[in-house]
């Protein structure tokens, strides 16, 4: 995805010509030490998945203030001091939402299955989107109620609260994120039961491979609009591509949305597949 979108930067910006993007298996206990090692070996930027995004936020030199509130780095960047830590994975949610489903997260309410990094990155932009509430669904209560409390300096007066998945409560005509890994493997259970829920105004669900879920197969059966998460990958990336080599996201985006289609033989690069 980030190959394609380099190689196409690569005619219209020269500097670029010898960027690569490279993939790498890092166990969480060896963290620290890649980090230092691919500083050392002159790497330009970073992108972190699962369960990296939250152990690194101590890791690096400085955060971004929107990260920081969040709890999680999922790009960063190069700098003299070591490495500046960011999210993008907001960011990527609200393009993919307003593109797949025609929402936007502004005066929405907003139900978010998970409290992980992906969920915090997700939550965080809910509150600078400025919705209308924000409800965070997660099995461990535990977990729950500490991102709530780790995001109220985002929230001011916008109400977050911490709820069951299996029983709420949960508003009517919300807009359901599902930001945990259920999904990822056919066997996985939904995060949660629509049934469960006041009828939502949508589903997202992060996950992009495969590109339906029991969860989105539920919204699909009541008829409720979902998305899967490959728009939400592509926005994301192509917003840390920008942080990089400074080329805006919205000129990389649908080169990348397309390359990541392709690799995982979607019939089409869009939300509904």
């Amino acid at each position: 995805m980030h190959n394609a979108a380099l190689a196409r930067l690569a005619a219209e910006h020269p500097r670029l010509a010898g960027w690569e993007y490279f993939r790498f298996d890092i166990a969480p206990s060896d963290l620290a030490r890649a980090l230092g090692l691919f500083w050392g070996l002159g790497f330009r930027g970073i992108n972190l998945t699962v369960p990296h995004k939250v152990l690194a936020v101590g890791m690096v030199a400085s955060v971004d203030a929107f990260a920081r509130g969040a709890g999680a780095v999922n790009t960063l960047q190069r700098s003299d001091g070591g490495w500046s830590g960011f999210n993008t994975d907001g960011y990527g949610l609200a393009q993919a939402v307003r593109e797949d489903l025609g929402l936007g997260l502004r005066g929405a309410r907003v139900v978010v299955l998970g409290a992980g990094g992906a969920a915090r990155g997700a939550a965080a932009e809910c509150l600078r989107s400025g919705c209308a509430g924000l409800w965070i669904a997660n099995r461990t209560p535990e977990r729950a109620l500490a991102l709530v409390a780790d995001l109220a300096p985002l929230a001011g007066a916008i109400a977050v609260h911490a709820v069951d998945p299996a029983a709420g409560p949960f508003p009517e005509g919300a807009i359901i994120v599902n930001a945990t890994s259920a999904g990822l493997r056919a066997e996985d259970p939904a995060p949660a039961r629509l049934a469960g829920f006041r009828r939502p105004a949508a589903v997202f669900d992060m996950v992009y491979n495969p590109p339906s879920t029991r969860l989105l197969d539920e919204a699909r059966a009541l008829g409720i609009p979902g998305a899967h998460g490959l728009g939400m990958l592509a926005h994301q990336g192509a917003k840390a591509l920008e942080i990089w080599t400074g080329v805006p996201a919205a000129a990389t985006s649908g080169t990348m949305r397309a390359a990541a289609a392709k690799a995982l033989g979607y019939r089409a690069a869009n939300g509904s597949d």
